[in-house]
């Protein structure tokens, strides 16, 4: 594995958004960490559609979503409720943004190997909406998650994530600190 330095991730990710997408402002990774047998071509495409989606999280286009969701995309770790495939995100993404609406998410790292693209996300906005029937009165909201994604074809196949419910729980006065 070869760690690239925060410029060098920069640059890349610059020359990964040279594709047909370049208008896309697609979110960049803070650290980028690739398997240095990956060729230039075979790392844009296994990091456009995770960063599509990341920047899905960081703006709520549901443009971005489509674009790096697969048709028969799997979501391995799929909450109570919500419903598998594509529409589930577009769902949880519009549930949440309801709720927080100034909601933001940074690629902090992004690692890559064979086929799988693991990113370490950071999410922070305001509880100024509604959820699970509790209103929001501005808490901050402060919380990292951790997804895997299988990329095939240039889009996200299967996804496996972990975010850290309890303290978004907290954040929003649903459970106590």
């Amino acid at each position: 594995m070869k760690t690239i330095a925060l410029p060098l991730a920069l640059a890349l990710s610059a020359f990964i958004g040279t594709s047909a997408q370049s208008a896309e402002q697609l979110v960049q990774p803070t650290t980028l960490i690739a398997d240095t047998s990956l060729s230039k071509s075979a790392l844009e495409s296994l990091t456009l559609a995770p960063r599509r989606y990341d920047t899905f999280w960081h703006t709520g286009d549901e443009r971005l979503a489509k674009a790096a969701l697969s048709p028969t995309f799997i979501d391995h770790t799929l909450p109570k409720g919500r419903t598998q495939g594509p529409d589930g995100p577009l769902m949880a993404s519009k549930t949440f943004r309801s709720a927080v609406p100034d909601l933001t998410c940074e690629i902090e790292q992004m690692l890559v190997a064979g086929d799988r693209v693991t990113a370490f996300l950071h999410f922070r906005g305001h509880f100024t909406g509604t959820f699970g029937g509790r209103a929001g009165q501005g808490q901050t909201v402060d919380f990292i998650a951790v997804d895997i994604y299988r990329v095939q074809k240039g889009l996200i196949a299967e996804d496996w994530h972990l975010e850290d419910n309890l303290t978004l729980m907290q954040q929003l006065g649903m459970v106590a600190p």
